[in-house]
């Protein structure tokens, strides 16, 4: 492992002492509490499952079934976010299928810097990453959950829902992801339509028609700002399911990668104290454990060998300070001495997510950084494989099927796709 990295985590791990300690206290007394169900008065028990089908409150009353709690952020005036309308279903029909219930906790709100940019509207945009974090916390705090699935793409809605989980610590949890929109007109031949339109060249019919061939469909935008970053952020802490980022929405293999995220969370809910009431493979992972300063440390290198956004540089202070974990800007700073830049992706080059995704994407970057020591191995993430697994990419055995038994992972090839989108840590 690269110098750089040992010193700076372990400086990290130093300056947070007191309060991690203090945090990971408080995360052991919540754990030990018995499920909601049986802690909690009959009136409130009452309230909490008085909407529930019959079937369903019976499992998570009765038989003590493991209770997943859904944050989402959806609204369709993100086309980030617009495909989470049909994922609630999705996830309740795996849940039931794997003994398990589901509850829609709340809704986050969620704004799009694109839609607000130059406008009064986009004062509001960093002041909502704490309104989210807020929205997730009274989500939860209802307080009847076992695990908690969040559901969230763009840019401060994903700093915004982690900051909010990470202060219901206890909680196993996993986020989903809905994926980026198909290729429309290209980074270059967009810019190039705004610099004519700059320039007098073209009209506002002829620039309206540009952007909306660029922003044409459901998914994230396809340049590599704050939310795709998030994604790539999230596959190097290892609280996606490995790969997930950057498949389209409307694909088989995203409601197969969705459902898989349900078997994941109940699988990290199955140790501890309430082991005998949960599937899974025995672990009990709950965030504010798998969230330590190495993973946080992962993230900044993820960031950095990426060219990602640099708006984390504000988020991920305040992330890793939920977890009870102190990092500042001389940690980043230290880390880009030593950390190697292995993809150009917009603005940081002419690509699209698609094509970094087509290219290797977020598992040929973190085999690299991990082969190279440059991204702490021996971490804690929802696969029980550990970080190794998120080198690989999903696919479906059978190409029409949305089953989770469908998906297999296979190994990347040693060379990108495109070296001009992404490079080896040898060759940065």
């Amino acid at each position: 492992m690269k110098q750089a990295l040992t010193d700076v985590t372990a400086r990290i791990a130093v300056r947070s002492t007191a309060t991690r300690q203090a945090y990971l206290a408080r995360v052991a007394r919540l754990v030990q509490r018995p499920p909601g169900s049986t802690r909690m008065g009959c009136a409130n028990v009452a309230h909490a499952f008085a909407a529930l089908p019959s079937h369903d409150k019976l499992r998570v009353v009765a038989e003590k079934a493991p209770h997943i709690g859904i944050v989402t952020a959806y609204n369709d005036m993100l086309s980030a976010h617009q495909p989470y309308e049909g994922f609630p279903a999705v996830i309740r029909d795996e849940a039931r299928r794997l003994g398990a219930t589901v509850q829609v906790a709340g809704g986050v709100p969620a704004m799009c810097d694109g839609v607000t940019q130059g406008l009064p509207g986009m004062e509001l945009s960093l002041f909502s990453r704490d309104t989210i974090a807020m929205a997730t916390a009274i989500a939860l705090t209802h307080d009847v959950f076992d695990a908690a699935l969040l559901l969230g793409v763009c840019d401060k809605i994903v700093p915004g829902l982690l900051i909010g989980a990470l202060h219901f610590g206890h909680l196993p949890c996993v986020f989903v992801p809905a994926g980026p929109m198909s290729s429309g007109l290209s980074n270059n031949a967009k810019a190039r339509v705004r610099e004519q339109a700059a320039q007098g060249l073209v009209g506002r019919e002829e620039l309206l028609a540009a952007e909306s061939a660029a922003y044409h469909g459901a998914g994230t935008c396809t340049f590599y700002g704050t939310a795709n970053s998030n994604q790539m952020l999230l596959e190097a802490m290892g609280l996606h399911v490995p790969g997930t980022a950057f498949v389209h929405p409307h694909a088989p293999l995203r409601e197969a990668l969705t459902r898989e995220a349900v078997a994941t969370v109940l699988g990290i809910g199955g140790n501890g104290p309430r082991s005998a009431d949960r599937p899974g493979d025995g672990r009990f992972l709950p965030i504010g454990r798998l969230v330590d300063e190495r993973c946080i440390v992962n993230a900044m290198v993820a960031l950095l060998a990426t060219g990602g956004s640099t708006n984390h540089l504000i988020h991920w202070v305040a992330v890793a300070r939920a977890a009870g974990i102190l990092i500042d800007w001389t940690d980043f700073a230290d880390l880009s001495a030593a950390v190697p830049l292995l993809a150009r992706v917009y603005p940081n080059g002419s690509a699209d997510v698609n094509q970094f995704q087509a290219a290797g994407g977020p598992g040929f970057v973190l085999r690299e950084l991990l082969d190279s020591g440059c991204l702490h191995a021996d971490v804690a993430t929802v696969h029980p494989a550990g970080l190794r697994a998120y080198t690989e990419v999903p696919g479906l055995m059978d190409a029409e099927s949305d089953s989770p038994a469908a998906l297999q992972w296979r190994a990347l090839a040693a060379a990108p796709g495109d070296d001009t989108v992404l490079r080896p840590a040898a060759l940065p």
